[in-house]
């Protein structure tokens, strides 16, 4: 009774000062409302960022309700409150809901029909027998299941990993965008670029020509050698041992980093094109193609 005549006293004050200090402990009387109303929508407080969302539109209702509150309509401040809480959520939930209202009765009326099918036929019911039973055309359903099957997820909801180290996360965190370039990827292709640039220029001059008129000039074999005034056998066999080069020069490479020693092109003369490399079972020397 105690409790209940302080609270009608400090409504009573509040009525008749409408202080900000009253208004504010007025408002923090009723918050617990609205967990109550959340609650009996069927949302859970662990529910994340959405539960916090859905509690801020309820403290803009409550807010609303005690600003607003007349004792002359012989309700209750905690009813008024309750159902001004209750109406600011779901306007918020429907806001949300990117389908129209007569859509979402479509879809709710399909599911609907589809249960009692279930329950009637014992099995699921086809697409033919579930129009049939709504009176709709083939056409009108599929369009109905797409909407049905289309959510909208918030990349600010927490979520639990598989193999993650955190125990929750939100989705943007971890959710790859295909459009982003990788920058790993990105790093191992330039590096790829800079190796076979370098391995090129390892080659004698004239495989160098071969792979360029090919590559980057598009000539047949038949157009290189009529270029080079040589035969396309000959052309297809230097373009052959310019490719059997650089894969060995660069899987040399690869294999003289991976040791933490310098490959052999890195203590090659520079100046010296004529210079013979030491043979390697692995790599063959180039310059005996010259």
């Amino acid at each position: 009774m105690d409790e209940q005549r302080s609270e009608v006293e400090l409504i009573e004050k509040f009525l008749a000062n409408r202080t900000p200090e009253l208004r504010e402990e007025l408002i923090m009387r009723y918050v617990s409302l609205i967990h109550f109303v959340l609650g009996r929508l069927g949302f859970s407080p662990y529910g994340g960022v959405e539960y916090e969302d859905l509690t801020s539109q309820g403290m803009i209702g409550l807010i609303d309700a005690v600003d607003h509150y007349d004792p002359a309509f012989g309700t209750r401040l905690s009813t008024y409150a309750t159902l001004k809480i209750r109406s600011k959520v779901l306007d918020y939930l429907r806001d949300l809901d990117w389908l129209p209202r007569i859509a979402r009765q479509k879809v709710r009326a399909m599911q609907t029909a589809m249960v009692e099918l279930e329950h009637k036929l014992h099995r699921l019911p086809t697409d033919e027998e579930l129009a049939s039973h709504l009176n709709l055309g083939l056409d009108e359903l599929a369009h109905i299941q797409i909407d049905s099957s289309r959510v909208i997820i918030s990349l600010d909801e927490t979520t639990n990993k598989t193999g993650s180290e955190d125990a929750e996360s939100s989705m943007h965190e971890w959710l790859m965008d295909e459009q982003q370039e990788n920058p790993s990827e990105a790093y191992e292709e330039k590096d790829l670029q800079t190796r076979l640039i370098e391995a090129i220029k390892a080659l004698p001059e004239r495989e160098q020509l071969v792979l360029s008129l090919y590559y980057f000039e598009e000539l047949t074999f038949k157009e290189i050698g009529k270029t080079l005034d040589i035969s396309e056998s000959r052309v297809c066999q230097i373009h052959g041992r310019a490719v059997v080069s650089l894969q060995s020069l660069m899987n040399g490479e690869q294999s003289s980093k991976k040791r933490g020693r310098p490959s052999k092109q890195d203590l090659a003369p520079q100046n010296d094109k004529n210079v013979n490399l030491p043979p390697q079972p692995a790599r063959p020397t180039l310059d005996r193609y010259r």
